[in-house]
């Protein structure tokens, strides 16, 4: 009879003991996801700034192209009249 009740505690706290063991690492397992996610959310953060600064560029790089092609045609035209006038 001994014996029994010797097996039935050593199982109880055998189990409680993989009990707590299971609950530690499921907490020590949520706190690792949610600090990457939290990474996560912080790198996302930052790509879409850097995403919306290059879509801001790149939305005004065509009107600064036509800018330069304007001032390129204005300075050839100043430099045929001054050719014209030297001559």
């Amino acid at each position: 009879m001994n014996e029994i009740i010797v097996a039935i505690v050593t199982g109880v706290l055998s189990l409680v003991g993989v009990i707590l063991s299971n609950a530690a690492a499921a907490k020590r397992t949520e706190h690792q996801l949610a600090t990457a996610q939290a990474v996560t959310d912080t790198k996302i953060t930052e790509l879409t700034r850097e995403v919306r600064e290059h879509n801001q560029f790149a939305r005004r790089m065509p009107v600064v192209e036509e800018q330069i092609k304007v001032a390129n045609h204005r300075i050839r035209d100043l430099e045929k009249a001054i050719t014209i006038k030297e001559d």
